[in-house]
């Protein structure tokens, strides 16, 4: 099996209020942020011309995102073969929450931690998520 995590793909935290959430990071900590939240864009250690993306998002404390879960954040890791990975985990006891979805830009599947946090889990394709980015809303970390 090939490495089963190779990094974060995003942090999603809950507030009742996302807008001024996000107005509050833009303006203390200089984080940019659009409708879906900011985009940390960096470029891949084993090829500096190919780049990497982090997503960063507020959602309303209601949401059902991240469901099963009754806890405050979630995090993104990024896979290189979420089929396989998940088959693993479910043959290892670990809960899988709903079915694994596929996008243009990478496929998602959740599981849920020992402590209740729900884990989501993207194999990305990163040129195409780098098509679909506002510009505006990205935070390089060249």
């Amino acid at each position: 099996m090939k490495r089963r995590v190779t990094g974060i793909g995003g942090i999603f935290l809950k507030a009742d209020d996302p807008e001024a959430t996000k107005d509050w990071y833009s303006k203390h900590l200089g984080i940019k942020s659009g409708k879906w939240g900011g985009t940390f864009q960096w470029r891949k250690a084993e090829n500096k011309e190919k780049t990497g993306f982090t997503a960063w998002s507020i959602f309303k404390n209601d949401t059902e995102y991240t469901n099963p879960s009754t806890k405050d954040a979630m995090i993104n890791y990024r896979v290189e073969n979420l089929e396989e990975l998940l088959n693993t985990l479910k043959a290892e006891g670990v809960e899988i929450v709903g079915e694994m979805e596929s996008y243009d830009y990478g496929k998602f599947g959740w599981i849920m931690d020992p402590n209740g946090y729900k884990v989501e889990l993207w194999e990305p394709v990163d040129k195409n998520y780098e098509d679909i980015c506002d510009p505006a809303d990205l935070n390089n970390m060249d």
